[in-house]
């Protein structure tokens, strides 16, 4: 293991502070009902979003005392935030009323065909379609996109407060996995396939062949698991989403699509999504009555926040996580990316090892599919997770995510993926 700077290790040290912190937010939420002088203070304090670029302006000062500011900005600079940037443009968009709204309808459409024949209801068979195909088109649309409109769907139709807090979890559960799953067909849309895909020449003949199969299998079996088990509540307690008030002419359904596939097609360059999502927010404050209110620009600021922080704690962790990956063998690296990337953003984990030198395709197909495998966790695990969080929180007991119940909800989808990507 390479020796560490103090300011690496003090790096960690935030670093674990952070997944700690991360795991106490649900009680720190209840101090604001105890508290309710600083009710605000603790609310803020149990935003799961908040946590990583709290403790990431904690290291910041750090370094401008001990480092001084060039090294500190030499670092920062140094940083690329172009996937929170991207993160925070395709959830705007995605969340615009029509996108979700000719998703939802195309989903319902969908469901209506398949439920006949199959002689189930309609509700469930809408439930599995919402963590099965959409889960699965986040390998065009890319992940961060899929988790919007698949959280959207949940939230609207399913995760009402009459649900039990069990089936709410494991929907979760499943949701996050999937979406770390779905996303693996092509080489461009899951963020931890993405770090590495150029590095080592994968292509999309390569992940079809290679991952794909593996990744519908996985995501059908999962979402038909979780729909067996809870099919009595999921028909009893799924509602009709409300009906659209306004029309939506097709003309403006088919500009926010321009919109959605200009920024994901430019989702490398910053430079060109960004002015794209300028023109969308002008686009749509023309005709505000085809919008939602806001565009969840407030969710989709604290995902991006969320992200950045991670990016700012995660570049000091190379003098541990690099040398701790190369020494491991093909199986051993499997489990490892898994179980690591339960405390680490997978796409960082990929990229160091992708850094590596000498390994060969055992070493990458074990890296990236311990990687992808171990992405429904944590919060912190996949990149798409945050916003995920973000929407269906308010769906939960306190407004937030329990994360250790989220681990527990995930244990069993993420051991259905770890067999058929190890054994298969």
């Amino acid at each position: 293991m390479a020796e560490a700077s103090v300011t690496e290790i003090v790096a960690t040290a935030l670093f674990a502070l952070a997944i700690l912190h991360t795991f106490a937010s649900s009680y720190l939420a209840h101090l604001g009902a105890r508290f309710p002088a600083h009710a605000g203070l603790w609310h803020l304090l149990g935003e799961v979003e908040v946590v990583f670029g709290l403790w990431a302006g904690a290291l910041i000062v750090f370094m401008f005392v001990y480092a001084g500011r060039e090294q500190t900005q030499f670092y920062v600079d140094g940083r690329h935030f172009t996937e929170p940037m991207f993160v925070f443009a395709v959830m705007v968009v995605a969340a615009s009323r029509p996108i979700t709204s000719s998703v939802r309808d195309g989903v319902r459409r969908l469901a209506r065909w398949v439920a006949k024949p199959l002689t189930v209801e309609e509700p469930l068979a809408l439930y599995f379609l919402t963590l099965a195909v959409i889960p699965l088109s986040g390998s065009l649309i890319t992940e961060p996109a899929a988790m919007t409109l698949a959280a959207l769907m949940l939230r609207d139709t399913f995760l009402s407060h009459t649900m039990p807090q069990r089936v709410k979890y494991a929907t979760l559960g499943v949701l996050f996995v999937n979406v770390s799953i779905g996303g693996v067909l092509t080489p461009y849309a899951a963020p931890p396939v993405l770090m590495v895909a150029n590095t080592w020449n994968w292509g999309l003949a390569f992940m079809l062949t290679t991952f794909g199969w593996r990744s519908v299998l996985v995501v059908l079996i999962n979402a038909f698991i979780v729909s067996y088990l809870f099919r009595e509540v999921l028909v009893k307690r799924a509602r009709e989403p409300a009906t659209d008030a306004t029309p939506i002419p097709s003309l403006v359904r088919l500009i926010h699509f321009f919109f959605l596939v200009g920024i994901v097609y430019f989702s490398r360059h910053p430079a060109i999504f960004i002015p794209l999502l300028l023109f969308f927010l002008g686009f749509a404050a023309a005709y505000p009555q085809f919008q939602n209110k806001l565009l969840m620009l407030r969710e989709s600021m604290l995902v991006a926040f969320f992200l950045g922080g991670l990016v700012v704690l995660g570049g000091m962790q190379t003098w541990w996580l690099q040398p701790l990956l190369s020494g491991m063998s093909p199986n051993l690296l499997f489990w490892g990316a898994t179980a690591l990337t339960a405390i680490t953003d997978n796409a960082a984990l990929t990229y160091l090892g992708s850094l590596v030198e000498g390994t060969d395709a055992a070493f990458h197909y074990s890296l990236v599919a311990g990687a992808i495998v171990g992405g429904g966790l944590t919060v912190i695990a996949n990149a798409p997770n945050p916003a995920g969080v973000a929407i269906l929180k308010s769906c939960f007991e306190d407004a937030s995510v329990n994360p250790l119940k989220l681990f527990l909800a995930a244990l069993g989808p993420t051991l259905v993926a770890a067999l058929v990507f190890f054994i298969g």
